[in-house]
């Protein structure tokens, strides 16, 4: 069969779209904007990639038009496809239809660290032996693909609320029928599609609701934007998760100020029953949350914390979640993908226990369309509190003025609507030793490049 994928290079299609192509499809597909890491993957698995939507891509007459969410009526394939009586469907739908009906599925939700954990999930189950299949939105680093069957009826998939295709407004994870199913944590995002937390929630209710009796949920009790969601109705197993060391439930407790030692465990009627010791590369209390969750769902499928935390002793991340560039220079470079005041603030607060003393500093492209529409712009300059000096970028197609919002945060923090300004001042700025942050949930028009290049000619 030939499918052909509309809006490729997204995280979530690409990975999609190696599926496809591991099923024996020939696959081919299209996107407005075409770059790495993700157009490097689908080379690499043999996908013809189109830039842009011209609709003779459609000549070929594929078997089926797989529609990505970004597609809206008007874009020239939809309307071709549409016009021609092609078949098509969205991801979600084909990916529940052709793989996840008959497969153990261990879902992972939330605003932030969907990515990480299910990659560490992922990660687990391939250390334990159980060799799953996953869907990953990034480029996981223990291994060479963001998506793969698997050998085994197991299958990690990253759970995200955004809505499906132009044609079915449900979110995403509706259709996954996860047996394991995490929650990170909950906060409103996504402004283009839902009017208010509650409309998320609603979301997140409507996933709670597939569960089965033998199912589990997972979920921090501390956030009362979850706890509502649970609220509403729960017809499967809950665990819930704490920063309290012993508590009923699982647990974290930090073993060094770094935090790239600490415990994770779980207690039930005030007695312990499995606890293990994680030492790893990365950072924050957030990364130490993904962790026990991961570990939490593993156990659902049997693994112990023992197993998980040597897994978590060996794991590396993903691509574009504080990924070490390296140093240039003499100055140390990172990639990161934060997209929200929350994930911007979590991540430099891991940053700074991590690096101490020494100078950090941030570079950051605001360029999520809930960030486009200024719904956290009033939140963006608290959200940097850990860093010595920010850079920020002014994307040309937003509508509201980052130098305003940042008109009382301080000398430390400057605005630019021109990037190479932008490098210029960040490369005078940044003395050897010091660890640049890079941010944006986009390419930031090649930037980790031309610094890293700039730092090695200064």
């Amino acid at each position: 069969m030939h499918i052909h994928f509309l809006g490729i290079c997204g995280t979530f299609m690409g990975s999609l779209a190696i599926l496809a192509r591991e099923l024996g499809n020939k696959v081919t597909g299209s996107d407005l904007h075409v770059y790495p890491p993700m157009s490097t993957q689908l080379i690499d698995a043999g996908i013809e990639i189109i830039e842009g939507y011209a609709p003779s891509q459609l000549d070929s007459k594929p078997d089926l038009v797989i529609v990505g969410n970004a597609m809206s009526r008007g874009n020239p394939c939809v309307e071709a496809v549409l016009e021609r009586g092609i078949h098509y469907t969205s991801g979600p739908q084909w990916l529940h239809d052709h793989l996840l009906q008959d497969r153990w599925v261990l879902a992972v939700s939330g605003t932030h660290g969907k990515t990480t954990t299910a990659t560490m999930l992922a990660w687990i189950l391939e250390y334990a032996g159980m060799k799953p299949g996953f869907l990953i939105g990034g480029v996981p680093l223990n291994f060479d693909c963001s998506a793969r069957l698997g050998e085994t009826d197991f299958f990690v998939i990253e759970a995200d609320e955004y809505d499906t295709a132009f044609f079915d407004k449900r979110s995403k994870f509706v259709h996954y029928a996860p047996r394991t199913l995490v929650i990170n944590n909950l906060e409103f995002d996504h402004a283009d599609i839902f009017d208010d937390l509650a409309a998320i929630q609603r979301q997140f209710h409507h996933l709670m609701r597939l569960l089965p009796p033998s199912g589990l949920a997972i979920y921090p009790d501390e956030q009362v934007s979850v706890q509502t969601v649970i609220e509403q109705g729960a017809w499967s197993s809950l665990q819930k998760t704490h920063a309290v060391k012993g508590q009923d439930g699982g647990w974290l407790s930090a073993l060094n100020n770094a935090g790239d030692r600490f415990e994770i465990g779980l207690s039930e009627a005030g007695e312990v029953v499995d606890q293990a010791v994680v030492e790893w590369s990365l950072s924050g209390e957030h990364n130490q949350r993904n962790a026990l969750h991961a570990a939490l769902a593993a156990r659902h499928v049997g693994i112990p914390f023992a197993t998980s935390a040597e897994a978590l002793c060996k794991f590396q991340s993903v691509k574009r979640r504080m990924e070490y560039l390296g140093e240039f220079g003499g100055v140390h470079l990172y990639d990161d993908f934060a997209h929200h005041p929350t994930a911007i603030a979590t991540t430099l607060e891991g940053m700074r226990a991590k690096v101490g003393s020494d100078r950090l500093y941030a570079v950051i492209e605001p360029r999520s369309n809930t960030m486009k529409r200024g719904v956290f712009k009033d939140s963006l300059a608290g959200s940097v509190a850990q860093a010595d000096a920010v850079f920020w970028y002014q994307p040309k197609d937003q509508s509201w003025s980052l130098l305003d919002s940042l008109s009382t945060a301080g000398d430390n923090q400057s605005v630019f609507d021109e990037l190479e300004q932008l490098i210029n001042r960040v490369v005078v700025s940044v003395e050897p030793g010091a660890h640049v942050v890079i941010m944006s949930n986009g390419g930031f028009e090649g930037v980790h490049q031309r610094l890293a290049d700039a730092f090695k000619g200064k």
